[in-house]
């Protein structure tokens, strides 16, 4: 238990009202989990305002109140702390009350649209084989080392962010690779935290829903760069043209990998098939698990990291040429009757064109490509015509599905992908409402040796509907499909 004055070292703090010298328990900013001795920071939020909730912390027996503005009435005994941005304050005090995990370890931090979850788990395999204690934050699961945590979030709250690297601390870890979202950034997730590295993938379209704007969602990429301190370095894909662009104001070393360009880091694919990629590294040639182009990109990200944070050029090779990826990332199967069936996380238009592009390089003519899509509901809207043009132009046959509708009527996105189709893809498209059957759909259609892609929801074991999490795994529902039908 440590005093408030002390977890408020670093932080902005306008005005006070009450002693300083209070033992703190906990933080939270869910007034729910408010108890005798917590600090309650209130914090305002997309779909709630924690300054609303003050009263039922007090009611609670909060020790404290952190907040942005002062409630009318002050109760007696209790300290209120008044900040000029609670989302900050929570972030440092997290950093302080867990006394700064973040700078007891090398803590990396990839952000992009896509690419980040198998940028992270690439890194944490990588520096696991190279006989270090990891720790992994991502998308498909929290991981100490072999011990895995499940990941509700992209990238954690304050609190849970620094708990999880106190922990990760605790068990001897040294390094950390992480990955961060554009919401982090704008809520102040990862604020108080120390990075010594940070990684760009790419950025399009995606989250407009949240930033309303494409400006707006790059300059929330560009904060975590803006903000990496001058002994830390910043690895950015010199091929996405708003690479440069992250990096501007950074105080980091600069340092680029790319595909297309001459750059520090450079990578050439010789061959890509659905048994890997050939790829030549610096002028050094490897085989890799890995398929496709976008996976070229993760791969010599992975290395670029490596090599920077000075480890051996070739054996970082060595390890990644037997590395696979994060479970529901381009995550293959081969029925008993040869059909290729392909399940991808891919929920943007630009990661379903980079996967439907890697099946069109690595197919045989005489393979047909059979899409199943869908999007999910209360997210960028925009994108749901694009995401079926793009499945119809690169595919011989498109079920649209439905993918987490949340609170939206799936008929509805359905509606909105439709209008993406051209009117000379209308007979090579079927919409099928229930996502099952329009994945046993194209097990029906299937032929031997042709090949299925499930995009949309990758590792994820369930599908949200009206605030319900119902069981729903993609991999297996294709597993299971192709042993009822025989194929």
């Amino acid at each position: 238990m440590q005093l408030l004055q002390t977890i408020l070292k670093d932080v902005k703090v306008l005005e006070t009202k009450g002693s300083l010298e209070v033992p703190v328990a906990a933080i939270t900013f869910d007034s729910r989990q408010v108890k005798q001795g917590v600090v309650f920071v209130a914090v305002r939020g997309v779909q709630a305002d924690g300054h609303d909730f003050i009263g039922k912390a007090v009611e609670a027996e909060a020790a404290v109140i952190v907040c942005e503005q002062f409630p009318e009435e002050v109760a007696q005994g209790i300290t209120y702390v008044l900040v000029k941005d609670s989302g900050e304050a929570l972030g440092n005090m997290a950093s302080a009350f867990y006394d700064y995990p973040s700078k007891k370890l090398k803590l990396i931090g990839v952000t992009g649209t896509n690419g980040k979850t198998t940028s992270v788990t690439l890194l944490h395999k990588l520096f696991r084989e190279l006989g270090y204690h990891v720790g992994l934050l991502s998308t498909v699961q929290n991981q100490i080392d072999e011990d895995i945590m499940p990941s509700t979030h992209t990238t954690p709250d304050a609190v849970k962010l620094n708990e999880l690297l106190a922990q990760m601390v605790k068990a001897g870890c040294t390094h950390c690779f992480m990955e961060v979202s554009s919401h982090a950034m704008v809520q102040q997730r990862v604020a108080g935290l120390v990075f010594a590295g940070g990684v760009f993938t790419n950025i399009t379209h995606d989250h407009l829903d949240y930033h309303k704007t494409f400006e707006e969602y790059i300059k929330a990429k560009k904060l975590f760069f803006d903000q990496l301190p001058k002994n830390a370095f910043a690895l950015i894909n010199a091929d996405d043209k708003r690479g440069p662009v992250m990096v501007q104001n950074t105080k980091a070393s600069v340092h680029y990998f790319a595909l297309r360009k001459v750059v520090e880091f450079k990578a050439r694919i010789i061959d890509n098939t659905l048994q890997g990629l050939h790829l030549e590294v610096n002028e050094i040639e490897i085989w890799c698990k890995l398929i496709g182009a976008f996976n070229a990109y993760n791969l010599l990200g992975a290395y670029a990291v490596g090599v920077l944070m000075e480890e051996d050029p070739m054996e970082v090779l060595t390890v990644l040429s037997s590395l696979s990826s994060a479970a529901g990332r381009f995550d293959y199967t081969i029925s008993d009757g040869l059909i290729t069936g392909i399940v991808d996380y891919a929920h943007t238009p630009d990661a379903l064109e980079n996967v439907l592009n890697t099946i069109q390089e690595i197919r045989d003519p005489n393979q047909k490509v059979i899409t199943i899509v869908g999007c999910g509901g209360n997210r960028d809207a925009a994108k749901r015509s694009v995401m079926a043009d793009i499945a119809c132009r690169l595919s011989d046959k498109v079920i649209l599905t439905s993918d987490n509708p949340r609170f939206e009527e799936p008929q509805a996105i359905l509606e909105d992908m439709q209008k993406g189709v051209k009117p000379l893809d209308y007979k090579k498209t079927l919409s099928v409402l229930d996502r099952k059957e329009a994945i046993k759909t194209a097990c029906m259609l299937a032929e031997t040796r042709d090949i299925i892609l499930v995009a949309g929801k990758g590792h994820e074991t369930y599908q949200e509907v009206k605030g319900v999490k119902y069981p729903f795994d993609d991999k297996l529902v294709l597993h299971e499909t192709f042993r009822q039908l025989g194929k």
